[in-house]
């Protein structure tokens, strides 16, 4: 009896700690579920499939709308007024309008040639229209190759300005405000703008502008974008998927029923005294398009959008300016929707329902609602409700309602019906960030006003730029610089979930789980998009 070792006893003491401690945790969440954790998790269940049922009745009703245009709506050359206008040997160029062309471009080392060739080749009289390039270039070589750009062009006749700021306040809205008050444009009455990487066709402006000059009240004509290289990579046919519906669907429902939709930035036209009335451009969020365009429509302007008329563009395909990206569009939308919902409800000149759509269905589902039910219903509260099995999730909202959702946003880009699964994996993993920029938009917070220019790399001007694409073996021996840490914290929690309901479950749900959980994680290791070495 005396011959037992200490060292025997010690582990046995551990032991009965540890399973003491396992058992009052055991205890206390016993405790604490059933009047806590059951209620406030049923509480969210509802409210995600209260904001289910209104992003469903959304994209039904943009899905019936959109179907009733294609059917019955007249095309936009018979709900407008629309002559082309005609060269004229006696008044000579005379009957054309002067336009501003507006190339806003921040290093773009690989695209600048892109937008000022296209626009240099726009078929309109030379001496009625200017070109300004608006170079905010922080690298001494890359403004030099602009200004070099901008010379040889205008050595061929071709109106283009170079301009340059001594500092980048206000960002793009910044340059695009300090563009329009420069001597040379005050006898113009249209400015087009183009980010760096947009190629319009020569006759972009003989397609649009007749639409405004035989319109007075229209201030916006938005064109489509069209992806040069979208094959790219997986990432890019993803944001393809989206963008198509976008355009598609949303841009044509709102300027049909309401003339109103979001100006995309770039490849639209504007009536430069829509902008002045409007207030001019504002740097406040990072959205100073959407904004202007709320502003100007708050006044009565309308606005058209030509779903024929398509520009050439670049998609990025780096995981890294995609998540830039995703978060400016998803954080100043919802600091925009801060700082104007009141001024929407005051605002006297718009009717009722147009002030409905734009607060209900434009902001508030489509920018807020629309990013918060995909990630807390599908990446939180559903896989919550597996581990807490006395909440019930009706099959309806977890099956049904996103199957339709997903169905009705697929028809933008039938093409890659048979990506449809992995898009949704995606969407799910990207509602992460979309979610946590919307809530810094809403509130304010750090990074509300952080504007990151989306890197291109030129891969549409040629098949070499696609031999860019993925370099698998660099990616293993840069992995500690290309952690996403919230993204492997979410696979490891969605791996929990699914790995508890494989052994407790009944739903069959960790099949979801594991394929999300991988999505997240090929995510977080930087798998995704094209990989350029450093």
């Amino acid at each position: 009896m005396d011959g037992v070792s200490p060292k025997f006893v010690l582990p046995e003491t551990f032991d009965g700690v540890k399973m003491e401690i396992t058992g009052q945790l055991g205890m206390i969440w016993e405790l604490v579920k059933a009047p806590v954790i059951v209620p406030l998790l049923q509480l969210a269940v509802y409210i995600c499939l209260l904001m289910s049922l209104m992003l469903l009745c959304e994209r039904v009703y943009m899905g019936i709308v959109i179907v009733l245009v294609k059917l019955f709506w007249k095309k936009p050359h018979k709900r407008y007024k629309f002559e082309p206008i005609q060269d004229d040997e006696e008044l000579g160029s005379s009957n054309f309008p002067v336009v501003l062309v507006q190339i806003p471009m921040f290093n773009e080392r690989e695209v600048y040639k892109l937008s000022i060739g296209a626009a240099s080749g726009l078929a309109w009289p030379s001496d009625r229209l200017v070109i300004q390039v608006l170079d905010d270039s922080t690298d001494p070589t890359v403004k030099q190759m602009v200004e070099m750009e901008c010379q040889r062009w205008a050595s061929k006749g071709i109106n283009i300005r170079y301009q340059i700021r001594e500092n980048r306040v206000g960002y793009k809205a910044g340059a695009l405000k300090e563009g329009l008050k420069r001597s040379y444009v005050k006898h113009c009455e249209y400015v087009v703008i183009f980010d760096a990487d947009f190629q319009p066709e020569p006759d972009f402006l003989r397609r649009s502008i007749p639409f405004l000059v035989h319109n007075p009240n229209i201030a916006l004509v938005q064109a489509r974008w069209r992806f040069v290289n979208s094959d790219e990579c997986l990432l890019t046919r993803m944001q393809e998927m989206s963008l198509d519906y976008h355009f598609t669907v949303e841009q044509e429902v709102g300027s049909s029923t309401h003339a109103f939709f979001g100006f995309n930035g770039t490849a639209g036209i504007w009536r430069i005294a829509a902008i002045n009335e409007a207030g001019g451009w504002k740097d406040r969020t990072t959205v100073e398009d959407m904004d202007l365009a709320v502003r100007a429509s708050l006044r009565g302007w309308k606005f058209l959008y030509l779903g024929d008329l398509q520009v050439k563009s670049e998609l990025p395909s780096t995981f890294r300016a995609f998540r830039f990206q995703q978060h400016r569009w998803s954080c100043g939308p919802a600091n925009l929707f801060r700082k104007m919902v009141m001024e929407i409800i005051r605002n006297k000149k718009v009717r009722f329902w147009k002030k409905v759509y734009v607060i209900y269905s434009f902001f508030f589902v489509r920018k807020i609602i629309a990013h918060w039910v995909t990630f807390c219903f599908y990446c939180v509260v559903l896989p919550l409700t597996i581990l807490v099995p006395e909440v019930k999730v009706p099959i309806w909202g977890s099956v049904y309602i996103p199957s339709i959702i997903t169905i009705l946003n697929s028809v933008g880009t039938p093409r890659s019906i048979h990506l449809l699964f992995y898009w949704i994996l995606f969407e799910n993993v990207m509602s992460l960030h979309r979610t946590k920029a919307t809530l810094i938009g809403l509130f304010e917070a750090g990074r509300a006003n952080e504007w990151v220019v989306t890197a291109k790399l030129g891969s549409g001007q040629s098949a070499k730029g696609n031999t860019k694409g993925l370099k698998r073996f660099p990616r293993i021996f840069k992995l500690p610089d290309r952690l996403n840490t919230l993204e492997l914290g979410f696979a490891a929690f969605l791996f929990v979930c699914g790995c508890y309901d494989y052994v407790h479950g009944k739903n069959n749900y960790f099949i979801y789980l594991f394929l999300q959980t991988m999505s997240f994680f090929i995510s977080g290791l930087g798998w995704i998009g094209t990989y350029v070495p450093s």
